[in-house]
């Protein structure tokens, strides 16, 4: 249940911590005060999304935060706590029994929201809250007026929402695949063709075998293989400049031989002078490798091949690798990419033209939508009877003795995502009259005590711990608002309810009362929020019983009408 509500800088609330405890508790003021300000506030730290910053931001303030702590017990406390471990939020331990929702939002309406102080998304907020709190608005009734919350509101009682939305599912598999099948009944020929000439292109580039690292080692080769002429009469020059000996002719300038008879004249002068040492042991060390790269120079050449064979080959290869890639319009490097990508098409391609295969598809589809839908159908027919029964005994206490509430089911023309049927409510508002559709005959009274009926059953049925009621109450009085009180009494008893109520009846029924009201200070109007002593609650109850003069009498009605209720 809800335990406490934080809320600062939210419209005209500044700051306000409230605590709520179990049962019925009943919020009232003046018309105007903030009431519904509060349940606002409390939809935002569920996730609802904030028409602007401007609009939730109290003015002058740079942002509004509403907190939410909800406890945890029993069954309820394990689904919650599974949730939480699935979605990678703290979950607490057994002796941990709270659970905080906080939402931020600033005055240029960016917004922040958190399951227990870590970040999380709206989606996930209003995911969580719906485990904890269960508001039905002050506009819901008309929003029974619809054929869609009508479905929706019999499969939330029945618990047929996950199979509707199963159901829905499957129907948009089926519809997927029906249109495919058409699309490619109609583009057969189209793709036939098209996939002739792929299958041209993806086999060109199989035959291709692209290889890059291939690619790369080929044209080195091709390279060295395109020079070799030059390589040779280079790497020859090169040794002959080197090792020719010193016998004259074109070699006499050879390097080695020269490097030779310089170091013996050296070596006879080192005994007149021993600081020559450094210079011969340095054209030494050059001596020893000017005869390694002349060993290496050998070596290259006796490998070196002109391979005019080998060239032809390398100078065809990469002449077709680079007239394919012109042809696709594409890099070299990029055609394996190219290959994968037709090759991916071609299998699309394959599905299209193979109409037969996706039509056993699209049927196997449609048999899994049907299934589905038929067991979805059956679910709604056992609820819709049983909820029908339940509504018309509640309308009897809401002063419509007679009345009687049906939720007719009707085969629809054609199959739809939310099923093979309509959901449509009647309602006989008198006895002796014929059912008809909720929106051509319920007067805004009787559709205010039909919806609230609705409401309170469903509300029943929930495993919801907290349920609040904004001003569901408008359009009815006397009597009947006496009875309402005690129907939502009767709620608090295995859960905690919360209403926003302009009657006096309701709130009297209530085993705990809020005054909400309004105040001025500097120029800035501000709501206040106050619990209520049994005394406050009879000055409160007169405020509504009597307007602005609160006679004797009046409280006398107030205090009689309190103590009756309790």
């Amino acid at each position: 249940m809800l335990r406490r509500l934080y809320i600062r800088d939210f419209v005209i609330v500044d700051r306000l911590e409230l605590e709520f405890a179990a049962g019925f508790s009943a919020l009232t003021g003046e018309t105007g005060a903030g009431k519904s300000i509060l349940i606002d506030a409390l939809s935002l730290a569920l996730g609802e999304r904030a028409e602007s910053g401007a609009s939730v931001v109290r003015v002058g303030a740079e942002r509004a935060e509403v907190s939410a702590s909800f406890g945890l017990a029993g069954e309820h406390a394990q689904s919650v706590r599974a949730w939480l471990a699935a979605h990678d939020f703290e979950a607490g331990n057994e002796n941990e029994d709270e659970c905080l929702l906080r939402r931020v939002v600033d005055a240029g309406g960016r917004s922040r929201a958190y399951i227990n102080g870590a970040p999380a998304t709206l989606a996930q907020l209003r995911e969580l809250g719906e485990f904890f709190c269960d508001i039905h608005g002050q506009h819901a009734h008309h929003s029974l007026l619809r054929n869609e919350a009508q479905r929706e509101l019999l499969d939330a009682h029945a618990g047929l929402l996950p199979l509707a939305r199963e159901v829905a599912g499957k129907y948009r598999v089926w519809q997927r695949l029906r249109a495919a099948c058409s699309n490619a009944e109609r583009d057969a020929s189209a793709a036939l063709r098209e996939r002739e000439a792929l299958e041209w292109q993806v086999q060109e580039l199989r035959a291709l075998a692209f290889d890059p690292a291939q690619w790369q080692e080929d044209n080195q080769e091709h390279r060295r293989l395109s020079h070799a002429a030059a390589l040779i009469e280079g790497a020859g020059g090169a040794l002959m400049q080197l090792e020719e000996d010193d016998g004259g002719g074109a070699g006499a300038a050879a390097i080695t031989p020269q490097l030779g008879h310089i170091l013996t004249r050296l070596r006879d002068l080192l005994e007149y002078d021993a600081d020559l040492n450094e210079a011969v042991e340095l054209l030494d060390n050059a001596q020893i490798q000017l005869q390694e790269a002349a060993h290496a120079l050998r070596h290259y050449q006796r490998k070196l091949d002109l391979e005019p064979q080998r060239l032809a080959e390398l100078e065809t290869r990469i002449a077709t690798v680079m007239a394919l890639a012109r042809k696709q319009r594409v890099a070299v490097e990029e055609l394996p990419g190219l290959l994968a990508q037709q090759q991916a098409r071609l299998e699309e391609l394959d599905l299209l033209v193979d109409v037969a295969a996706l039509a056993e598809k699209a049927a196997a589809a449609e048999k899994d939508y049907l299934a589905a839908a038929k067991k979805l159908g059956k679910g709604r027919a056992k609820a819709a009877a049983e909820l029908g029964r339940q509504v018309s005994e509640a309308m009897q206490q809401l002063a419509m003795a007679g009345g009687r509430f049906e939720i007719q089911l009707l085969p629809l023309a054609e199959d739809a995502a939310h099923g093979l049927e309509s959901v449509e409510f009647f309602v006989a508002a008198n006895a002796g009259q014929p059912p008809r559709p909720l929106a051509k005959v319920a007067s805004g009274g009787e559709l205010s005590r039909i919806g609230l009926s609705i409401q309170v059953i469903a509300s029943q049925a929930a495993q919801t711990p907290t349920l609040i009621f904004d001003e569901v109450d408008v359009g009815i009085g006397g009597r009947v608002a006496e009875i309402v009180g005690r129907m939502l009494r009767e709620l608090g008893h295995g859960r905690q309810v919360l209403c926003v109520t302009h009657l006096p009846q309701v709130a009297a029924c209530a085993h705990r009362q809020w005054s909400i009201a309004k105040e001025e200070v500097d120029g800035a109007v501000f709501s206040r929020v106050m619990p209520l002593d049994h005394a406050a609650r009879i000055e409160e109850l007169a405020r509504m019983l009597g307007g602005v003069k609160i006679t004797a009498t009046t409280r006398q009605h107030a205090t009689e009408m309190l103590a009756a209720a309790q």
